[in-house]
């Protein structure tokens, strides 16, 4: 089959992309991001120069592919909402519409659990839990409406699945595990309340695997009812102990300072009023969304993906957690 990979430059298209070039089938498989990437080429993948919110490029993109894995976006929690929009919204508009101009028939679309957070606790939710009426960041607001998209979409020209792959981590991580990391250096990395909450994540071999199971169930059911799934590595942890178990793969002694999720809350809608006043372009140290995330609990049941996508986490945390300290020894952050 021919393969087209958004984002293969970021962290998760990388990875997906390498990983279908591995695969016995023989994939030709292919990129699609703003740079050139010198590993992908020696994976002997075809790479494809543009912006997702160029309709003519993405279209030349996807012509003679038979199934498109769409997981670029714009992350992070600051920045002007033309960009999240134009790059989220309209870049997965430009997706949907290169794949059935081209007669691609098959889509897996990358969003977030993001698109679901009300700012309240999320205990073992599914995916019949509703998209709130207001968000917290741009970046949820642009993927929600990108998702519901993507599965209105769905027709019987294009079979679609979205996941929601929550806090993706390990080796090679550029968000997550620098940004905890770099934090602690500087004595700046708090608990927000008492670090009991409950948090998901994901090693990025199991968010791989998530992705290449959704591929072979659309391969397999001609017959496929468009939906969301979580995905994580099923083994929710106290936010204290996920962090602890990153600073240490990292090196770094163990999170003790703590600010309560009011003072967090209060902090971030300062800093975000300061920021928009004074037109800064750095993302503050503390948001009213990242207050929330912080504070609140985000574990979810995974029984669709396990079911509808036979998807299984096959490296645990501890695992995880193993490889990514060795890869830190390798390459200090």
């Amino acid at each position: 089959m021919k393969i087209l990979v958004t984002g293969g430059g970021g962290f998760l298209g990388g990875h997906l992309a390498r990983a279908l070039k591995a695969q016995a089938e023989g994939h030709e498989v292919h990129t699609f991001q703003r740079g050139d990437y010198p590993a992908l080429a020696e994976a002997g993948i075809i790479q494809h120069r543009g912006d997702l919110g160029c309709l003519n490029e993405v279209d030349k993109a996807c012509m003679g592919m038979d199934m498109v894995f769409h997981t670029a976006a714009k992350a992070g929690v600051w920045g002007p909402f033309t960009e999240y929009y134009q790059t989220n919204v309209v870049g997965t508009q430009n997706i949907v519409s290169g794949c059935k101009h081209h007669g691609v028939r098959m889509l897996v679309y990358t969003s977030s659990p993001s698109v679901i957070f009300d700012g309240t606790d999320e205990k073992g939710v599914n995916e019949k839990a509703p998209y709130p009426r207001n968000y917290l960041s741009y970046y949820s607001q642009t993927k929600a409406e990108a998702e519901r998209f993507v599965l209105g979409a769905c027709d019987d020209r294009l079979r679609v699945v979205a996941l929601r792959p929550h806090l993706i981590w390990g080796p090679g991580d550029p968000h997550l595990v620098p940004r905890i990391l770099s934090r602690s250096k500087a004595g700046k990395l708090k608990l927000v309340g008492d670090g009991s909450q409950r948090v998901d994540s994901t090693y990025i071999d199991n968010a791989v695997d998530a992705h290449l199971a959704a591929g072979q169930a659309l391969l397999k059911k001609k017959e496929f009812k468009p939906r969301a799934y979580f995905i994580s590595n099923d083994e929710p942890l106290e936010m204290v102990q996920l962090l602890n178990k990153i600073l240490s793969a990292g090196g770094e002694p163990p999170v003790t300072k703590r600010i309560s999720p009011g003072k967090a809350y209060l902090a971030g809608w300062i800093l975000e009023s300061l920021y928009r006043f004074v037109g800064s372009k750095k993302e503050p140290i503390m948001t009213r969304f990242v207050a929330r995330q912080l504070a609140t609990a985000h574990w979810f049941d995974l029984s669709a993906a396990k079911n509808d996508l036979g998807y299984q986490p096959k490296v645990s945390i501890d695992e995880g957690m193993l490889r990514l300290a060795q890869w830190l020894k390798d390459h200090p952050l």
